[in-house]
């Protein structure tokens, strides 16, 4: 790995007078990388760095095929890769996102797919080097392709991050890893043989990407989000399903989000268990 215990990425541009001189300032206190791709921002970067007289640590971002941010892999990065060096900047390396990659079953088609974007992003590093310009990091990938992104030779860094908590949504993706992040929600009403409501709608859990379900309690089903409710329908309960028929009011019930990277915000506080106890509870910064 080439990033030290202390080097953070952030795996993202910024652009604009304010964020990019409190990206400088930042500079000052920590070693601190950020990803660019326009050499407007590049020479932005560099001028504020000259006026306050600070070492600033870059990454070309290369576009392997999201369509999103990026230079375009090849000359156009390399090229990019130049004009950091030649402003006066710390060039440190490369960072890629096949982002339209992660949501892929795993299979052969994805493995293929995965590693030709892995090998226009290690050309791109092979094509700046001959030009004399050292990459000292290759970062790229995430949860639902680190296993293929990496073990690539020649990749530092694999940028999984959902893996931690993981959702029901990324879960299908990433096999490997259990769906680890719920929110705990109260019965407030209960329609005997109909539904249960709970007191958590999209005030609490993401319903972005899909509804939420409920864990562990088979029979129960979540039908909607409102702002402040849940409606859960109660299934099958003619069938004698007694785990989900005997939930009443004031139970506690575990929500499994559907869409982490939309809930967790919404929230001041996180819990870490571990065997059913409490380990370490995290603030969560707004």
């Amino acid at each position: 790995m080439n990033f030290g215990i202390r080097d953070i990425l952030i795996a993202n541009e910024i652009a604009g007078e304010a964020p990019v001189a409190r990206f400088v300032e930042l500079s000052r206190e920590a070693p601190v990388l950020v990803a660019v791709d326009n050499p407007k921002v590049v020479a932005d970067m560099a001028r504020l760095a000259r006026d306050r007289k600070t070492e600033v640590n870059v990454l070309v971002d290369v576009d392997l095929g999201l369509k999103r941010c990026g230079a375009p892999p090849g000359e156009p990065a390399a090229a990019l890769a130049r004009t950091v060096v030649e402003s006066g900047l710390k060039f440190r390396g490369l960072m890629g996102y096949e982002g339209h990659l992660q949501p892929l079953v795993p299979s052969p088609e994805k493995e293929r797919a995965v590693t030709d974007a892995m090998r226009a992003l290690l050309q791109t590093k092979k094509m700046i080097e001959s030009a004399g310009i050292a990459v000292g990091i290759v970062s790229c990938g995430g949860t639902g392709d680190y296993s293929i992104a990496g073990a690539y030779p020649g990749v530092t860094e694999n940028q999984a991050g959902s893996y931690m908590l993981m959702d029901t949504w990324y879960s299908p993706f990433a096999p490997d890893f259990k769906v680890a992040l719920s929110v705990l929600v109260t019965v407030i009403s209960k329609s005997a043989g109909e539904r249960l409501v709970v007191d958590a709608g999209c005030k609490a859990i993401s319903g972005e990407r899909g509804l939420p379900s409920v864990k562990g309690i088979a029979g129960l089903k979540l039908k909607a989000l409102h702002a402040e409710h849940a409606p859960i329908e109660i299934q099958d309960s003619a069938t004698g399903n007694a785990e989900a028929v005997n939930v009443e009011v004031g139970d506690k019930l575990e929500i499994a989000v559907h869409y982490h990277d939309g809930t967790i915000n919404l929230h001041r506080q996180m819990y870490g268990m571990r065997n059913g106890e409490v380990e370490r509870v995290f603030a969560i910064e707004q």
